[in-house]
């Protein structure tokens, strides 16, 4: 990880702010529209920003679920542009390959280090966003110096592949044990006939992780992730990265605006199309917290739209003023990223010490999150609106 005192070169403005985007939603968990939606339960309001700041249960999509494929897809946007910049620069495909097994140590090792705070050991787990990118982040970057075909070729044998690991998994039998997987047998989300392959913690991935985590020194033996969440996502997770550089190809390698967002878009609606009837047919469920292949084309579709949209507002209407505020966010997404895991407490009990102890009932119970939670969100982009004055930039 190192501090650079200039913003890497060639950058796309509606990059910036769609990585601003994403990140300033996982910030504003600290909003907790639960609260609020909690507090005043007749509103449909607060209830439908409660359901968009939450991850579903298991299968199906909310706004909240699309921040991870997001800022997944967008490491794949950076690549190319990435590994331009570093040849202009004349550096060897030996150092260009150290440097990326570095930045995947680092991701896997920050991801890491953040999901142990507050713990009593270190907590191996490799389900983090970071971490997630960090795994397969070297095999992305093997993939940016091939042809858009192998590229299209890869993410096809690994969503194929990842497919067929979970359909020949055995299905429970009539004897399992489901006090080993914290799911109950009659748990309401739980998928019946083939899509059973992929309800959660009896899966392929989850019989993995009974193995693997437990490699590792644990205060006690690891059985599930309480949110179904897998290390084996990380596979999956390499299929939106390639769609997202496949992207980031077509952008840089553009002659036209507006053919690129109709492209942009075509791919989508295919993409939408696949995956709806990968689901709707019960041959591969929409999950995200397990990163199905059709989760991958599904996401992957709204990963499109959205750049899309950026990329017609920001950069085509020339609208980057109204989006500045995410834009700093955007260019210092690491750093973004680790306030948002590690100064909340501390700057939310700054402001009880030295302001008042119920700062945040300003305007009542029902909304001290949202006091509470704007106050944190205001301090953190000032800290990052600061580090975007002084050219500070955190780059692994």
């Amino acid at each position: 990880m190192a501090v650079v005192n200039n913003p890497i070169a060639q950058r796309v403005s509606s990059v910036d702010a769609y990585r601003g985007f994403v990140m300033v939603l996982m910030m504003a968990e600290v909003l907790e529209f639960s609260h609020v939606a909690e507090a005043l339960p007749e509103s449909p309001f607060w209830a439908f920003l409660h359901f968009q700041q939450s991850h579903v249960p298991w299968v199906g999509c909310s706004l909240h679920d699309l921040i991870q494929p997001s800022f997944t897809f967008l490491v794949g946007v950076a690549l190319p542009y990435s590994i331009a910049s570093r040849k202009t620069r004349a550096q060897s495909h030996t150092s260009l390959w150290m440097h990326t097994l570095r930045r995947a140590l680092i991701l896997i090792l920050l991801g890491i280090f953040l999901r142990s705070m507050y713990r009593d050991q270190t907590n191996f787990t490799f389900e983090d966003t970071l971490t997630q990118i960090g795994l397969g982040y070297p095999l992305l970057f093997a993939l940016g110096f091939r042809s858009e075909r192998v590229s299209w070729i890869a993410l096809g044998l690994i969503l194929v592949g990842y497919w067929a690991l979970f359909a020949f998994y055995p299905l429970p039998g009539p004897d399992f044990d489901w006090s080993q997987t914290g799911v109950a047998a009659d748990w309401e989300h739980l998928r019946t006939g083939f899509a059973a392959h992929w309800n959660k913690n009896t899966n392929a991935a989850w019989a993995f992780d009974r193995w693997f985590l437990n490699l590792f020194p644990r205060g006690k033996p690891f059985l599930f992730n309480g949110g179904g969440y897998a290390t084996l996502s990380f596979i999956p997770t390499l299929g939106t990265m390639i769609l997202g550089l496949q992207a980031g190809r077509w952008l840089k390698n553009s002659q036209s605006n507006t053919g690129l967002v109709r492209r942009f878009l075509i791919v989508a609606a295919g993409l939408f199309g696949a995956s709806l009837f990968l689901h709707f047919t019960g041959i591969c469920p929409i999950v995200k917290r397990i990163w199905t292949p059709s989760w991958t084309l599904f996401s992957g579709g709204w990963c499109f739209v959205l750049l899309a949209a950026f990329y017609y507002v920001v950069d085509m209407q020339q609208f980057r003023k109204p989006f500045f505020p995410l834009i700093v966010v955007g260019m210092n997404s690491i750093a973004a990223y680790v306030l948002a895991h590690t100064v909340v407490g501390f700057i939310d009990g700054s402001f009880r010490t030295n302001i008042s102890q119920h700062y945040d009932l300003l305007f009542g119970e029902p909304y001290k999150t949202l006091v509470s939670g704007l106050v944190i969100l205001l301090v953190q982009w000032l800290v990052l609106y600061w580090m975007y004055r002084k050219k500070l930039f955190i780059r692994i």
